[in-house]
């Protein structure tokens, strides 16, 4: 049986470049949409399930192309995607997902295009989670393979997301042994004032707050619940090395 969020990721996905992408990889799911009227196969979807499906059909083909970015899928990465989808979809939707994934690692993906389609119905809250979520394939092997990085500069740019954004979600994947790592966290310099501490705590709090990922569903708010709790550690660890009160 095919899981309703799929039928409703790839009806999102008819649309544009992924929806030659997901019509090519998903074979059997691309007629059990069409047949059961998946949302988006008349029309461009919209509210918060749309939100939720084109999220999805984003994922999986941007983790494809991540996890082929150093000319290898590891077994590390596919635990880490696994992991993420047998928790937030169960495991009877996560094994369909995966399989769509397999088929997606046999294809190129066309980043850019893939992205100006992200860009045009996701909102930047949504292409930030995005982000994080690939940062974190990136880094599963507790490696950053170089052609990993470049695709991340180059995805980052593709969807959008600011340069400051960027080196602070990075910084949430560095070594803590970084001594500047929580300020980049908070997209600050270590010379800042506590004034402008206090502010880029509350800035970036509001930024990644687990709200702002909500039309996404419950279990999308899971990593920026992570996000949130990492801005909160770093600001205490900041505060912590000034004495601050």
């Amino acid at each position: 049986m095919v899981s309703p969020w799929i039928t409703g990721a790839l009806g999102w996905a008819f649309f544009g470049p992924l929806g030659g992408l997901f019509g090519y990889a998903a074979g059997s799911l691309f007629n059990a949409a069409q047949r059961g009227g998946a949302p988006g196969s008349s029309g461009p979807q919209a509210g918060p399930e749309a939100a939720r499906n084109g999220f999805i059909a984003s994922l999986l083909a941007l983790t494809a192309a991540m996890m082929k970015a150093d000319g290898r899928a590891t077994k590390s990465e596919l635990a880490v995607v696994k992991a993420f989808f047998a928790q937030q979809f169960g495991g009877d939707t996560a094994a369909q997902a995966l399989q769509m994934l397999r088929d997606l690692l046999d294809k190129d993906i066309p980043v850019g295009p893939v992205c100006a389609q992200i860009q045009r119905n996701m909102n930047y809250s949504q292409r930030m989670a995005l982000l994080h979520f690939l940062f974190s394939i990136a880094h599963a092997d507790g490696e950053l393979h170089p052609a990993e990085d470049r695709l991340l500069a180059r995805l980052a740019s593709d969807l959008g997301i600011h340069a400051a954004d960027v080196r602070s979600i990075a910084a949430m994947f560095a070594s803590k042994t970084d001594p500047n790592v929580d300020y980049r966290v908070l997209e600050i310099s270590p010379t800042a004032s506590d004034d402008e501490v206090r502010r880029a705590f509350r800035r970036m709090s509001m930024k990644h707050h687990p709200d702002k990922v909500a039309h996404l569903g419950p279990e999308f708010q899971k990593a920026a619940t992570e996000k949130f709790q990492r801005v909160n550690a770093a600001y205490a660890a900041i505060k912590k090395a000034r004495g601050l009160a």
